[in-house]
């Protein structure tokens, strides 16, 4: 009888990176710029099978709201032949060149399970090692910066009544284009610029309905670079408290784009309120009011991908991740990058910046 094989032995690293989108990317060219060497001292574990993070995803329409002169990550400028807001796909191109440009360590398609303490009975402390668990082995690490993003957990809330829905539903994340709901009648679920923007353009081709749980906020200016630093600093005051994040658009309101101004004159953006229940051919309210859909879009959002954190207990008694600066505040070997107040790509470059700088001056 053959003996069972032992198990292979952890990769060693000094930092994890995991998530190869803008927060992860941002990260690894910070750590280089501070020494570390990249896949001896740092690698970066991306579950995506192509660079680009979720930008490769994303629906057709979908369009960066940031100032077009800050739509780069550091150190390498994205010459564009117009000033007008970059696709998803150019988006994604721009991460491969990145990543290219720098030889950045990427290993995908590499899905993290946990990461967890390395031994049950160890006393955690600064300097106590993670082990990364994954799909392709693991990997010991003195600390881990999740960039994870919010894409692959996509929210869908509890209603009444769902399974009995017989027509469609999706949420945005699985949404493409309106060519597939011509003449149908479409609920699009959400108060965000998801929403907004799924509903402007399924309206051309259908007659839709937009339900909303607060009656939806309009910017009476568009977005400024200090509207954004400002919205940063407000949601990191937030998470220092370790509430559960708020949704990015009750920082900065909505933002009426052209695509929806022209809705607007078509009078569709009359929202109505959160549904209480869906029935077999639509969506009722607790009035008796109902309405018959074919389809319904939940565009409501995304969670933080943080389960594989959950080994660390790093969330507080109120729900969400106490931070300081971009550490964990109860275990400061956890950075986030690409949470919170760092979640555009923006400020996905002042935290990694932060997050490496810290880690460099940690190192033994």
């Amino acid at each position: 009888m053959r003996g069972k094989e032992a198990t292979p032995q952890p990769r060693e690293v000094d930092v994890a990176v995991i998530g190869g989108g803008q927060a992860g990317l941002a990260s690894g060219y910070f750590l280089s710029r501070r020494g570390h060497t990249p896949e001896r001292d740092f690698v970066i574990l991306d579950r995506s099978p192509a660079p680009g993070g979720a930008w490769q995803h994303v629906w057709r329409s979908v369009r960066l709201l940031s100032p077009p002169h800050h739509t780069h990550l550091p150190g390498l400028p994205w010459d564009r032949p117009s000033s007008a807001p970059p696709s998803g796909p150019e988006v994604a191109a721009y991460f491969a060149r990145y990543e290219e440009h720098f030889r950045f360590p990427v290993h995908r398609p590499v899905t993290v399970r946990r990461v967890a303490n390395d031994g049950p009975d160890v006393t955690v402390t600064r300097d106590t090692p993670l082990l990364i668990h994954t799909d392709a082995g693991r990997w010991r690490a003195r600390a881990v910066i999740n960039a994870t993003g919010t894409w692959d957990r996509p929210f869908v809330p509890t209603v009444p009544g769902a399974s009995d829905f017989r027509g469609r539903q999706l949420h945005a994340a699985h949404y493409h284009a309106p060519e597939e709901f011509t003449g149908q009648r479409v609920a699009v679920v959400g108060g965000g610029h998801s929403a907004l923007q799924i509903l402007a353009e399924i309206s051309t081709v259908a007659d839709t309905l937009w339900i909303t749980r607060r009656p939806p906020e309009f910017r009476t200016a568009p977005l400024t670079e200090a509207d954004l630093v400002a919205v940063t600093d407000a949601v990191a005051a937030h998470a220092a408290t370790g509430r559960p994040l708020r949704s990015v658009v009750s920082y900065t309101g909505l933002v009426e784009t052209p695509e929806v101004a022209r809705a607007r004159e078509r009078g569709v953006l009359k929202a109505r309120p959160m549904v209480d229940s869906l029935t077999p051919d639509g969506v009722a309210w607790t009035d008796g009011t109902t309405e018959p859909v074919d389809t319904i879009v939940w565009a409501t959002g995304f969670r933080p991908v943080l389960t594989h954190l959950a080994p660390l207990r790093l969330r507080s008694e109120l729900g969400g991740i106490k931070l300081a600066d971009t550490r964990a505040a109860v275990d400061p070997r956890v950075h986030l990058v690409g949470y919170g107040p760092s979640a555009s790509m923006i400020s996905a470059h002042r935290a990694a910046a932060t997050a490496a700088r810290v880690l460099a001056a940690g190192r033994p």
